[in-house]
């Protein structure tokens, strides 16, 4: 049987029956917190499960997995404790796939790629750091990256006077650059394994630091992000796909990213 959402997390849900329920959750908002009066995903979605089963009741709603408070995307959740539990096995033994929309500053220098890094987790700072492979405590970190398309930013006058300087020279078949100071690329990430920040470590570490984030990025990348107004980590986790828990259906979700510094990326005609 199928549900259809009637609580305000309605416009968020993608797909539901009694055994999960599939998501799209905003930047910004935190999958789970202890925080008092912050809003999270678990307790929106608890709320709503709530609305109809009746009062008093507590529903269960395992998490299957997490995004971080600043990056958007898709998430399933567990309805029963046995989902849960074979939502879990499927991403411990590789059969879930998370697909990934993220800008970068720069451009890749292969159109696609392989990264595999150790990461270490620094607990006292909350941040992730590339280490050897013999480093106590490291942990393998693989993603794939493809190039999707990149663009220039013209956000102030100066960029205009570049691009149109390019151009220029570009008409009279003279030797033209970019601005690479103002190239941003639109990358598509699969995720091989789940660390922590591991796609925003991994991708800084490869010299393509992530538009917006202040954590990872170099002065170069912060500049860009401070001249398009991006204020939070563009990237969103755009496809989902996975078997479902009890029909063994093989389902497959796909939500590009709403925040408004992608969709340059995906208009048509530029």
């Amino acid at each position: 049987m199928l549900w259809k959402a009637c609580y305000p997390v309605q416009k968020n849900i993608l797909f539901e029956d009694e055994h999960i329920i599939v998501v799209y959750k905003p930047a910004g908002i935190a999958t789970q917190t202890a925080r008092i009066g912050q809003q999270d995903m678990v307790s929106e979605l608890k709320n709503y499960l709530s609305s109809r089963t009746g009062a008093g009741s507590v529903p269960y709603l395992g998490i299957v997995h997490r995004l971080d408070q600043p990056v958007s995307g898709l998430l399933v959740f567990a309805k029963t404790r046995e989902a849960a539990a074979d939502l879990g096995r499927q991403i411990t033994g590789g059969q879930m796939q998370k697909f990934y929309h993220a800008l970068v500053s720069g451009v890749p220098g292969k159109e696609s790629a392989t990264l595999t890094d150790y990461l270490f987790k620094d607990g006292k700072t909350n941040r992730s750091l590339i280490v050897g492979a013999d480093f106590p405590g490291g942990r393998r970190a693989v993603l794939t990256y493809r190039l999707v398309r990149t663009l220039i930013a013209l956000e102030d006058d100066l960029g205009y006077r570049q691009y149109r300087a390019y151009v220029r020279a570009l008409h009279a078949k003279r030797s033209a650059d970019l601005p690479k100071e103002r190239e941003i690329s639109l990358v598509e990430i699969l995720l091989l394994t789940g660390r922590h920040h591991q796609i925003r470590v991994q991708m800084a570490g490869a010299g393509l630091p992530l538009l917006g984030d202040g954590r990872y990025g170099v002065p170069a990348s912060r500049e860009l992000s401070q001249k398009v107004h991006c204020r939070s980590v563009a990237l969103c986790a755009s496809k989902l796909t996975f078997y479902h828990p009890v029909t063994r259906q093989e389902l497959s979700f796909r939500h590009l990213p709403e925040d408004d510094i992608f969709q340059p990326f995906f208009a048509e005609g530029i």
